[in-house]
């Protein structure tokens, strides 16, 4: 059930109102009115919380990211460049200055300046962050104009590093669960851009960070207005049609110092490998050893880490490079990875979902699984996180490949505790259900497995 929301100018009443009738002081008068709105059931989240400012007399009371975005409108040249920097900073704020200016008409201002300010490097610049701000959680402000707009940018200052990662960021924002604009802009050829900006700057962190998660950005399937998106079709082009894998690897290898950089290349690789070919490619390209080496080198760095991890677990896929990640060492740099970063789920998480796909259909896989201690660490995973979902799941299924083929584990997994862990698992979590029992099943434990049609009796009555 949605909760009850107000207009912005409905919340400001109830503040002046409390200051005016009941001779509150600004914060005062503030805190009652969120708790009165609070215990109402409103949703405040699109909300200024905020005392407006800049009251005078009858002079009209307004936020200050309204003021700003009043003075960009009236505004002219070197005055309206600092009205801009000072709107992108309240935009930055918060989600509820952005949708209050939105709401004020703050996306035809700003895009009216940056269509305005083409030729003027810096005036172009602000604008282009201004918009990126703005944008941030509104996809649906951007119309065709400013599609348009945002891909002739990318061609006009492809020798402007900081004009181009302002620009990508405006293209990711505007993507982020907007699927339209997402096939709209790839139809524009954002691909292609986005991709050379890369390979042109790649010494540029910011730029290739910021390139790389936008075309991460292309490969969502986060819509929930469209019913079958185009995800897997935008991978492939990325790669197929782009080079994407090859400009990747080889931004990485140019920033192999920098983890920042390196984490957001590892997942958005791991979302392009969405066919077996790409996982040999990455493999190939040598990116395979990059991975390999990174999570050794830094395996300090949990957020690294967690992508390293997602980036594997993603390249697996392939058969021939579960074996080649295996015969690199790889299933003790994520057993020591789990082990050192045990208390974060995530890393738990994507550890165990690693070793699941090392261990399928690979029996020489799970002696070095078990004899590197993956499945202690699964089941470490499982007593630390007992309320993470996810980290029940994945580690379920370690347990339950490694014994699929190699039954005389059985008892030595037992005898570490596992079968009360994937009882307490299922008792404590639906989604645990099949992955649970089936689990319990091949370790030879007692499960009851309910048949839910055996295809007999009449047909379908209403």
């Amino acid at each position: 059930m949605s909760r009850r929301r107000i207009t912005q100018e409905t919340f400001d009443a109830a503040v002046r109102e409390n200051m005016d009738e009941f001779e509150m002081g600004p914060a005062e008068a503030l805190s009652e009115a969120v708790e009165q709105f609070e215990s109402q059931g409103v949703d405040l989240s699109y909300i200024v919380k905020a005392v407006p400012a800049g009251s005078c007399g009858d002079k009209q009371e307004n936020h200050l990211v309204l003021q700003a975005l009043e003075s960009i409108r009236i505004g002219k040249n070197l005055e309206t460049l600092s009205d801009i920097k000072q709107f992108t900073e309240q935009c930055s704020f918060g989600f509820a200055q952005r949708y209050l200016a939105a709401q004020k008409g703050a996306y035809a201002i700003i895009f009216s300046f940056c269509k305005n300010s083409v030729e003027a490097h810096d005036a172009v610049l602000a604008g282009l962050l201004a918009l990126a701000a703005l944008s941030d959680g509104q996809p649906d402000l951007l119309d065709a104009d400013g599609q348009q707009f945002l891909l002739d940018i990318l061609k006009k200052y492809q020798d402007s590093s900081t004009v181009l990662c302002a620009a990508i960021c405006a293209v990711r924002h505007c993507c982020l669960k907007h699927e339209q604009n997402r096939q709209d802009l790839i139809k524009g050829g954002v691909l292609a851009l986005l991709t050379g900006a890369i390979t042109q700057h790649s010494e540029c962190a910011e730029l290739v960070k910021g390139a790389s998660a936008a075309l991460r950005v292309m490969t969502f399937d986060d819509d929930v207005r469209v019913t079958f998106g185009h995800a897997h079709e935008h991978a492939k082009m990325i790669v197929l049609e782009h080079n994407g894998l090859k400009v990747l690897t080889d931004a990485a290898k140019a920033h192999f110092n920098n983890t920042s950089v390196l984490s957001e290349l590892c997942a958005t690789l791991s979302h392009l490998a969405v066919r077996n070919e790409f996982c040999q490619d990455i493999c190939d390209l040598g990116g395979l050893k990059l991975i390999m080496t990174l999570l050794a080198d830094n395996y300090e760095s949990q957020e690294l880490v967690r992508q390293v991890l997602s980036a594997i677990r993603a390249i697996a896929g392939n058969d021939d490079v579960k074996d080649a990640v295996v015969n690199a060492g790889g299933v003790q740099l994520i057993v020591i990875a789990m082990d050192r970063h045990m208390g974060n789920a995530s890393v738990c998480e994507q550890g165990c979902a690693c070793l699941s796909v090392l261990a399928l259909r690979k029996p020489n896989n799970c002696k070095v699984i078990m004899e590197d201690g993956g499945t202690m660490a699964a089941v470490q995973a499982m007593k630390t996180h007992p309320d993470a979902v996810n980290v029940q799941k994945q580690a379920c299924m370690v347990l339950r490949n490694v014994v699929s083929r190699m039954q005389n584990y059985s008892q030595a997994i037992l005898e570490m505790g596992a079968e009360p862990l994937i009882a307490q698992a299922l008792h404590s979590h639906k989604d645990c259900n099949d992955v649970g029992k089936a689990a319990l099943r091949d370790l030879g434990c007692q499960v009851e497995l309910r048949e839910l049609w055996t295809g007999k009796h009449g047909g379908i009555t209403n």
